[in-house]
């Protein structure tokens, strides 16, 4: 949706930006008393023409994605407003709750949203004109949806939820009064509906109320029915099969995450939300009990990885990340030397992309020194764990658990007698003194026979 709205009218959504959150209202004005730009024409403008500037350049700025400066205009918005317009006006709280919808939705920061759109909020019964016409009443509770979003949105992310759930409850009410008067139009309509239902899915599995959370997502299906949004279908199906998996219900997960799977591929086919869900679904079938299910997991761990490697690269985090999995999961059904094989390959990546002394690589070590004391390996595995030893001593300490837990491992691997015959050797090589000093050079030789036959 469109970010740039008239001042009168806040309906649309922004586009993405930044700034340094929580600015006060002495910051606000500060900024507007600078001029806001060092432009020579900029300064020749009047607040008005800098706030239409302003305005429009925000816009741009969201649409091309330069989200600190979106933000740094919409701050810049607020102040001029207030020059312009004085408190106590609509544009003003308009100007706010856009600023504060913008935290959200780019940066994901709930406490400058949440500041915000409650000094929107604070400013509404200051801003009720004396007219009653439609057009009023449609700007007012524009503003106010879009308040009731942006602070439900905020409070979710802060896990206050049953402040969450009341936000987007009242959300919910105005949506329909809107439509009544003309205020939105259908496809607005059902977006934002859209937008509240998958919210309160969230807010209810969050709560444990996983059936309510569930009969959301039922509705969000139903919302999109007839609208070709199938990025949307797809997150539905994805959010039910969290649902259900915390439940323990893992057919029906897998049964939804199928559907997700099969609508990201239809899309996007190699494509990286593709490969998302794939890594999931594997995950999901590698928990099953049922042995026939480990087909599945393998083909799915090698289609996400595929994708991973050939879209991101071997050595991005997200491509390691998924590799342990799969190698946790062929350890699990018996594949030692295919796991050990891939960890080798992936410990150089791991040294370049975590660093030589990182719990990356340690966790490394470690996996392919248990296979090889299982092995038998017993002199590999006290090298590879004595490695091991090293990194995790630096990164945690002696005393941490894991150091401890890899100590005793190393300590027991030391009394094998492959391992102890190895130690005394070279032990006694270091104390053995060097060849120099039991054999005389040719000087001291030489001096000495002389010495000698005199």
């Amino acid at each position: 949706m469109n970010y740039n709205y008239p001042m009168t009218n806040t309906r649309s959504k922004p586009g993405l930006g930044l700034v340094n959150g929580g600015e006060s209202d002495k910051g606000l004005a500060s900024v507007s008393q600078r001029g806001m730009d060092d432009t020579g024409e900029s300064m020749m403008m009047t607040p008005e023409e800098k706030l239409t500037q302003y305005d429009s350049r925000a816009q741009a700025f969201a649409d091309t994605q330069q989200f600190d400066a979106c933000i740094q205009d919409l701050v810049r918005c607020v102040a001029l407003t207030r020059l312009v317009y004085g408190d106590g006006q609509l544009k003003l709280a308009q100007a706010h709750v856009r600023l504060a919808k913008a935290y959200l939705q780019f940066k994901g920061w709930a406490v400058q949203a949440q500041e915000h759109s409650a000094r929107a909020s604070d400013l509404l019964p200051f801003c009720t004109p004396n007219s009653t016409s439609r057009e009023d009443r449609v700007h007012i509770l524009t503003c106010l949806l879009n308040i009731y979003l942006t602070q439900g949105g905020a409070t979710l992310l802060l896990a206050n939820l049953e402040e969450a759930e009341y936000n987007h409850r009242k959300a919910e009410k105005i949506v329909v009064e809107l439509h009544q008067l003309g205020g939105m139009s259908k496809e607005e309509k059902m977006e934002t509906e859209f937008e509240i239902s998958t919210s309160l899915s969230r807010v209810y599995q969050r709560q444990g109320r996983s059936e309510e959370a569930l009969g959301q997502c039922e509705s969000s299906l139903q919302l999109l029915e007839g609208w070709e949004r199938p990025g949307q279908a797809c997150s539905v199906y994805k959010d039910m099969a969290a649902i259900e998996q915390a439940q323990g219900r893992l057919d029906r997960a897998l049964e939804h995450l199928s559907k997700a799977h099969a609508i990201a591929l239809s899309q996007s086919p190699g494509g990286l939300d593709g490969a998302h869900i794939a890594h999931s679904l594997a995950l999901a079938y590698s928990t099953v009990a049922e042995p026939h299910h480990n087909d599945s997991a393998a083909h799915y761990y090698e289609e996400s990885l595929s994708t991973y490697r050939s879209s991101l690269g071997p050595q991005a985090t997200v491509t390691l990340y998924l590799q342990d999995d799969y190698c946790r999961f062929l350890l699990l059904t018996g594949q030692q030397e295919r796991c050990v094989e891939i960890q080798r390959e992936s410990l150089a990546l791991k040294r370049e992309t975590f660093g030589d002394l990182s719990p990356e690589v340690a966790d490394t070590l470690q996996l392919i020194g248990g296979v090889q004391m299982t092995q038998g390996q017993v002199k590999h595995a006290h090298r590879t764990m004595s490695k091991c030893l090293d990194i995790q001593s630096i990164l945690y300490g002696p005393q941490h658990k894991k150091t401890r837990a890899t100590q005793k491992t190393v300590d027991m691997l030391a009394q094998a007698p492959e391992v102890a015959g190895r130690q005394r050797r070279e032990g006694s090589l270091k104390t053995r003194p060097p060849f120099c000093a039991v054999l005389p050079s040719h000087s001291k030789a030489g001096g000495n026979a002389n010495m000698s036959d005199s």
